[in-house]
């Protein structure tokens, strides 16, 4: 039987489970796959499914982004960059889950400010800079202004005029 080309999917997934320190038969059983076909993943015979693969890199605490490149679920050279960026947040051990999820929405909203992040997941794009934010110019967005306060003033009181 002649191995699939998988971009060595399967020798990472082997290098990734050695260096877990499990065996074949505990990974597949934390994974929820049979043990032979994880090997034949592992030989380069399957390609395995985009969940399958999640479950492999939950398993072994790895970016399922990583082996979505490697098994050419997602295109190597437009995404390397932000899948290599989220994989090192995602692998962070000095973070928590949250800071983690915190981490990727801000380097999500930075790219998509920038002209790099799209929107066909449905989200909408930011209008304007968000008060207190950077602007292209290098000013600062401030907030509207409140009625009866003019612009350049203090708001430590009621404004004294010469009379």
């Amino acid at each position: 039987m002649a191995s699939l080309n998988v971009g060595g999917l399967g020798e990472y997934l082997r290098e990734q489970r050695r260096n877990a320190q499990l065996s074949l038969r505990q990974l597949a059983d934390a994974a929820g796959v049979s043990n032979p076909y994880l090997s034949q993943i592992e030989r380069g015979l399957r390609k395995p499914s985009a969940e399958v693969l999640q479950q492999v890199a939950k398993a072994l605490r790895i970016s399922a982004e990583t082996l979505y490149v490697r098994a050419g679920i997602l295109d190597a050279e437009r995404d390397r960059d932000e899948v290599e960026t989220r994989a090192v947040i995602l692998a962070d051990p000095t973070l928590n889950e949250r800071q983690k999820q915190v981490l990727l929405q801000i380097y999500e909203s930075f790219r998509k400010e920038n002209g790099f992040g799209g929107t066909e997941d449905g989200e909408a794009e930011a209008v304007g800079p968000e008060p207190g934010t950077e602007t292209s110019a290098g000013t600062v967005g401030r907030p509207a202004e409140r009625p009866g306060h003019e612009a350049g003033g203090d708001d430590n009181g009621p404004r004294r005029t010469a009379g």
